[in-house]
């Protein structure tokens, strides 16, 4: 344990330290309280106060959307109903796209006009925007959070405006992927999720509920007319809920949640949470991050519960933030003695703040859960490991690098590329091969980690990393290609580019875009072409300088031969601004070759041209 431990900083003692800080903050009371006056006075909208420096922005509970319909779960991309109010979150977005509830959008949707208004009216005014809301008015408050932050990040507003968004007993909004969006745009830490211990409402959408809509929507008007009337005793008003239905629910959600919770993967589940969540009880409070440990909390957490108690939590969360308010200050003791090592008092006090400690064998299930969160992704030292591996991976390179080098200098002057191509198959080529699989699996599994949210959100922008998978892409895609054209696959699929180009390519394409491009000319040639796709365009170019010989048809000469005119001009663009390896020019090159064969061809051309009017100014026309 005290390897784990020595791992970095317990994630059971930052949540225990995150708790109490919110605990021992008005942050919580405060938007508690704003939440109950806009339950009570602004059914179906929200309120607007600010308290010195600190706007508050509180949504109703009591709101109705077709959430509560036949088709509650339904999920739709905001790239296709938002009109570009969330593209930071889809923008960037490689697979699959952000969707969230429908419902709730078009719930959001209709207050963002007077929404845009007010957070205008707020710029410039404070500090700090907190948005918060209670039941359904809590998915309006994240998707208003969601809104304010991908406003604030296309604006230079300097210092930046803090964005905290609390909801109390909401529903989850969406899928993995704006899980993803948001960890990735690095905003998890603007969420603060409160879930007391039994509530059913943050559950529901975890589980099959479709023939349960009746039963949802009559749950839903007791919790309007308990937040319209919150001095009413809660444990009376419950008793006017069917048993039965009551019942019903929480065994359906319960077994579904079970369900969710032992399968290996979260991805099963159609909505996934985001941000931190805190559980919080008469014993306190305990913030969790991690996906599944999240999940597996809210199925342990109200296993321990009743029907009557998933239903009256809904509406205890005054009580819960009061209490957990008034006993952050309470020491907590360890009744068998100090654990040995702080990994494990950061598990002993936040199964206390779970009030979890006392219930075998549930607390068993929670103490794993707790340290299955303790090895949740930590961007900055798995990006210190990849540096690590980075460093083992130089020798691989090298050995390409002295390749280049050696066939550049070679008596047979065709260069890097045409030597890979022409002799793959010689046991030198095929070192150079297993070197070039290796730097594709290195390189394949940063992209990975990066698109999982396993690396720090400004990763693909450090100079380091950008310039090392620059380097990489010009010194091995020529021979990607190189192997492409001689393995014939070409003819299977297509040209390079288009039909065989590697995605991981594409990506630091990307990454490079997003550097400042450097005015100074370069006084002599480039080591590595600074096109990385280049010889794919010079196999095209031969393809088309085949074809032009051959085509009968007028149209489609000209066609090719405007095509080979465009290669023509911008590998001569290329040369002139010095951004070509010497490879390219080298004697026996393909370039060079196809250079000699293009001479000659419009050398042809102009001979005949007095003699055919079809050929004009060195061009074919109709």
């Amino acid at each position: 344990m005290e390897t784990e431990a020595s791992c970095g900083q317990n994630n059971f003692e930052m949540s225990e330290t995150l708790a109490t800080f919110l605990a021992s903050t008005p942050l919580l009371e405060e938007a508690w309280r704003v939440c109950n006056i806009a339950n009570i006075s602004f059914p179906g909208a929200y309120l607007v106060e600010r308290i010195g420096s600190v706007a508050y922005i509180a949504f109703s509970g009591r709101q109705m959307t077709s959430g509560s319909d036949q088709k509650c779960r339904n999920l739709v991309a905001l790239s296709k109903e938002d009109g570009g109010v969330f593209a930071p979150l889809y923008r960037h977005s490689e697979a699959e796209e952000p969707m969230v509830h429908h419902g709730m959008l078009k719930l959001f949707f209709s207050m963002f006009p007077s929404l845009q208004i007010q957070i205008a009216d707020l710029m410039g005014k404070v500090k700090s925007i907190v948005i918060t809301g209670h039941c359904i008015g809590g998915t309006t408050a994240s998707l208003s959070a969601l809104f304010l932050l991908c406003h604030l990040l296309s604006l230079s507003v300097y210092p930046p405006m803090s964005v905290l968004c609390i909801t109390f007993g909401s529903p989850l909004l969406g899928n993995e992927a704006l899980h993803r969006s948001i960890r990735h745009q690095r905003w998890g830490e603007n969420f603060c999720h409160v879930v007391s211990k039994h509530d059913i409402m943050p559950r529901l959408l975890l589980a099959e509920i479709v023939n349960h809509i009746p039963h949802i929507q009559a749950l839903l008007q007791f919790w309007h007319c308990c937040m319209a009337s919150p001095h009413l005793p809660v444990a009376g008003l419950s008793s006017q809920v069917p048993s039965d239905l009551k019942r019903l629910l929480f065994l359906s959600v319960l077994k579904d949640l079970e369900l969710l919770t032992q399968a290996d993967d979260p991805s099963e589940s159609l909505f996934w949470p985001f941000g931190s969540y805190v559980f919080c009880c008469q014993e306190g409070a305990i913030c969790v991050e991690n996906v599944a440990s999240v999940m597996k909390m809210l199925h342990l957490m109200m296993a321990t519960g009743s029907p009557n108690q998933s239903i009256e939590d809904h509406l205890k969360y005054g009580d819960y933030v009061a209490k957990v308010s008034r006993q952050f200050l309470q020491a907590r003791n360890f009744e068998e003695g100090i654990p040995d090592s702080s990994y494990e008092a950061g598990v002993a006090l936040a199964l206390q703040s779970s009030d979890l400690t006392d219930k075998e064998p549930v607390v068993v299930m929670a103490k794993e859960c707790l340290q299955m969160a303790q090895h949740s992704d930590k961007p900055n030292l798995n990006a210190a490991n990849l540096a690590i591996k980075l460093s083992k991976i130089v020798p691989y390179r090298a050995e390409i690098e002295w390749y280049k080098a050696c066939c550049d200098e070679a008596d047979d002057q065709m260069g890097y590329y045409d030597s890979f191509k022409l002799t793959g198959a010689s046991r030198r080529e095929g070192r150079v091969n297993i070197n070039r699989h290796r730097l594709a699996q290195f390189w394949n599994s940063v992209i990975h980690m990066l698109e999982n949210n396993k690396l720090p959100h400004d990763f693909d922008r450090r100079g380091k990393w950008v310039n090392a998978s620059h380097f990489y892409k010009l010194l091995v895609e020529p021979l990607d290609i190189a192997d492409y054209y001689r393995t014939g696959m070409h003819r299977e699929r297509g040209h390079y580019i288009e039909h065989g180009r590697e995605r991981r390519y594409e990506v630091f394409d990307k990454w490079w875009r997003s550097v400042p491009e450097e005015e100074n000319k370069r006084s002599k040639f480039a080591s590595l072409t600074q096109d990385s796709c280049f010889w794919a365009r010079v196999e095209e170019a031969k393809e088309c300088l085949d074809n032009v010989r051959s085509e009968r048809d007028a149209t489609k000469r000209q066609q090719l031969w405007h095509k080979i005119d465009n290669f023509e001009a911008y590998a001569r663009q290329l040369i002139n601004n010095k951004e070509v390896s010497k490879d390219v020019l080298a004697k026996n090159s393909s370039f060079s070759r196809w250079m000699e064969e293009w001479k000659e061809m419009k050398s042809q051309v102009q001979q005949i041209t007095p003699l055919f009017p079809g050929f004009v100014d060195g061009k074919v026309v109709p």
